[in-house]
C-alpha cells in the first residue's frame, strides 16, 4: 500500500511517553457463562468497549459520527455501556488512550490515521487487550505490516464507490452544459486521495461512454497532485481552497475530509451559483439536512457497520485482527440515494450506475488506485 509522507509526521507527539505509561495495564477478557445474549451470543466477562475520536469530534457528520453510531448500536444490543473519548485536538490522543486503558477498556477502537502512533504504542504495551483502527493499517514503521498482532485495521476501498460518484457528477455537469467538475481534500493521505482517484476515473469513464469531455479540476491522479487544505478543519483556509476550485467554473465539487464540506457549502453560498457537492463517508443529505439542497449524492463508507461488527465479535471473545477491507462487493462502500435529485437526473443514469457497480463487483471493471488499501 502507498503511505503519504504526511503520515510519518502525524502522531509522533501523541505517542511520546505512552509506552511507559501503559505498560502492564489491562487484562484479557475471559469467557463467562452469563451476559447479554444480544447479537447472537453471550458477552465475555469484563468486556468493556471504548472509542477514541480524532479531533473532528462526534458531531463531524462524517467518520467520527459514523463510528460512534456503530459503537452505540452494538452496546445497545449487548445491553452494556461503552466509554467514548472525544478528542478536541491532536494532543488529546495519547491522554485519551491512557485513560481508556486505566478505566479497564478491553476493546479500544481509534478513529483515523492520526491515532496510529498512539494506538500502536498502546497495543504493544498491552498485548492482552484488543484494538482496532479506522482508515489505517497501524503501520508506523512502513514495512507493509500492522505493527502489533492485537490491532485490527478497518479500511475501505472507497475508489470503487467514488468511481460511481465521479460518473454521476460528470453526467450532471454534462447535462447542464458546464462539463467541468472539481474536488479538493483535507490532508493528502491515502484515505483521502483514494476518493479523488476513483472520482477522476469515474469522470473519465463517463467521457468514454458518452463521447463527452468533462474536465476534472483539483486533482490529477497520474501526478498525485491537487488542491488540499492541509487539515480537516472547516475554516477560512478550507473555504479559500474550495473557492479556488469553484472559481475555475465547476458546477459539482467533491470535498474530501469530514468537516471541510461546511467550508465548501459556504463558498457555494457566496458564489450565488447553482453548484452542487458530493458528500463523503456518511449520507450527508441525511447527516446534515442544512446542506441537503446542494448535496447531489454521497460516497459512503460503512464505518458504522465495521465498528459494530468488530465490537460484537470482541464481545463474544472472537476478536480477529485480520484487516477488514470495505468494497462494493461486501457493501463496505457504496453510493447513497440521490434523494430529491432523483427525478432530475439525466435519463438512464441510474441504470448506467447499476451496470457499472455490477461490473466492478464482477471484476470486469478494475478501479485501480495507488491509494487503495492492501488486499482490495
Amino acid at each position: 500500500m502507498t503511505i503519504s509522507t504526511t503520515k510519518k509526521l502525524a502522531g509522533i507527539t501523541a505517542a511520546a511517553g505512552l509506552i511507559i505509561a501503559l505498560a502492564g495495564c489491562g487484562s484479557a477478557p475471559t469467557p463467562a457463562g452469563s451476559g447479554s445474549a444480544a447479537a447472537g451470543g453471550t458477552v465475555v466477562d469484563g468486556f468493556k468497549p471504548c472509542l477514541v475520536s480524532d479531533a473532528g469530534g462526534w458531531d463531524d457528520k462524517s467518520f467520527n459520527e459514523s463510528a460512534k453510531n456503530g459503537m452505540d448500536k452494538a452496546v445497545g444490543e449487548l445491553g452494556i455501556k461503552a466509554v467514548e473519548f472525544e478528542s478536541t485536538n491532536d494532543n488529546d490522543y495519547a491522554p485519551n488512550m491512557t485513560t481508556a486503558i486505566s478505566e479497564g477498556c478491553t476493546l479500544i477502537i481509534s478513529v483515523g490515521f492520526k491515532l496510529a502512533a498512539a494506538t500502536v504504542a498502546a497495543a504493544k504495551a498491552n498485548p492482552a487487550l484488543n484494538f482496532a483502527i479506522i482508515d489505517d493499517y497501524a503501520d508506523t514503521d512502513f514495512d507493509g505490516k500492522t505493527d502489533a498482532p492485537n490491532i485490527k485495521p478497518l479500511v475501505f476501498n472507497t475508489a470503487e464507490a467514488a468511481y460511481l460518484g465521479g460518473y454521476a457528477a460528470a453526467a450532471w455537469s454534462a447535462q447542464a452544459g458546464v462539463n467541468k467538475v472539481g474536488t479538493f481534500g483535507g490532508m493528502q493521505i491515502p484515505s483521502v486521495a483514494v476518493f479523488m482517484d476513483g472520482y477522476e476515473q469515474g469522470v473519465k469513464k463517463y467521457n468514454e461512454d458518452k463521447s463527452a469531455n468533462v474536465q476534472v479540476v483539483g486533482w490529477d491522479s497520474a501526478d498525485q497532485k491537487g488542491s488540499f487544505t492541509g487539515a480537516f478543519d472547516a475554516n477560512d483556509t478550507a473555504k479559500q481552497t474550495a473557492q479556488g476550485v469553484l472559481d475555475q467554473g465547476v458546477d459539482v465539487i467533491l470535498p474530501v475530509g469530514g468537516p471541510i464540506y461546511k467550508s465548501a457549502a459556504a463558498a457555494i453560498a457566496d458564489s450565488g451559483k447553482n453548484t452542487l457537492m458530493l458528500g463523503v463517508d456518511s449520507d450527508l443529505a441525511v447527516a446534515d439536512p442544512n446542506v441537503a439542497s446542494i448535496t447531489l449524492v454521497s460516497i459512503m463508507k460503512a464505518i458504522d457497520v465495521a465498528v459494530y461488527d468488530a465490537t460484537i465479535a470482541a464481545s463474544k471473545g472472537e476478536f480477529d485482527p485480520t484487516p477488514y477491507v470495505g468494497t462494493l462487493k461486501n457493501e463496505g462502500v457504496k453510493l447513497s440515494s440521490f434523494h430529491d435529485f432523483e427525478s432530475k437526473l439525466p435519463a438512464g443514469l441510474t441504470d448506467d450506475l447499476k451496470k457499472l457497480q455490477d461490473d466492478i463487483v464482477a471484476g470486469t471493471i478494475k478501479v485501480e488506485s495507488k491509494n487503495s488499501p492492501a488486499g482490495s
